[in-house]
């Protein structure tokens, strides 16, 4: 099937599916009003096969160490779909599932399957790595950039997560946790129970991020967005806390965000 844009509808939503750049959700407008900031690199991104930075670009498969490309030199950011070209499987009217073949530069041979399911009140997003090789480590998430103004104030974010990831100079993970920090932040917070983040703009939409994953990123900043990032593990987790992909068992998640109007939209 062809990899043109794709557009669902539900109610006054509307989303756009984006196959042939890197299997982004293209804009998700309300009521005729955009969310998501605009622009190739923009929009809302999984993260796959990891997510965030990993140092150095490398990372051990028990006793071979993997070189990535420095693309955030002196690191490796994101993972390498969102540079890739997906396939549509299949469209409705409110859904769509598109693939994407992992390829060089990543060492693995594996499918990514990225679900997309639009209601008039949510968004459901879900990601599911297989193999049927060798296993190898992988993470999972999205980049969603939300933009910070939709007309009136800018967005509050409000969540309780139980630590932060002491960030070190790198932007990496030291490996301490300690107690969350206001931001500004291009941070890792771990949320246990469960990623629940709730961006308001103020007289206009409340929207809640959330996802049975325990890490989120966030990412405030930058004057035109916010980005709430929910993740299989923290940046550089592919040394710190792999998540194996094997032939029995693949690497899923799934992020749903919910929203209600609060007057304007």
């Amino acid at each position: 099937m062809s990899n043109e844009e794709i557009t669902l509808t539900a109610g006054d939503a509307e989303a756009t599916v984006q196959p042939g750049n890197g299997g982004r959700i293209g804009g998700l407008r309300i009521g005729g009003v955009e969310l998501l900031r605009q622009g190739e690199r923009f929009g809302c991104f999984p993260m796959v096969p990891w997510c965030g930075r990993i140092r150095d670009g490398r990372f051990r498969d028990g006793g071979t160490v993997r070189q990535m490309p420095l693309n955030a030199p002196p690191n490796a950011i994101h993972g390498t779909a969102r540079d890739g070209v997906w396939k549509t499987a299949r469209t409705t009217e409110d859904g769509a599932v598109i693939t994407y073949d992992l390829v060089e530069p990543w060492p693995y041979s594996g499918r990514v399957t990225h679900r997309i399911a639009l209601t008039p009140r949510s968004l459901t997003l879900s990601l599911a790595v297989e193999t049927y090789e060798s296993s190898f480590p992988a993470q999972v998430g999205w980049h969603p950039w939300f933009h910070r103004n939709l007309g009136g104030e800018d967005v509050r974010v409000d969540f309780a997560p139980e630590w932060q990831e002491e960030r070190g100079p790198d932007h990496l993970p030291t490996g301490n946790r300690i107690a969350p920090a206001p931001g500004p932040w291009d941070d890792c917070f771990g949320m246990p129970g469960g990623v629940d983040v709730t961006l308001t703009w103020p007289g206009q939409l409340e929207l809640k991020v959330a996802s049975r994953e325990e890490w989120v990123v966030v990412y405030d900043e930058q004057e035109a967005a916010v980005c709430v990032e929910p993740q299989t593990g923290p940046p550089d987790g592919l040394n710190t806390l792999p998540r194996l992909v094997t032939p029995v068992e693949p690497l899923e998640a799934t992020t749903t965000w919910t929203w209600r109007p609060l007057g304007a939209l």
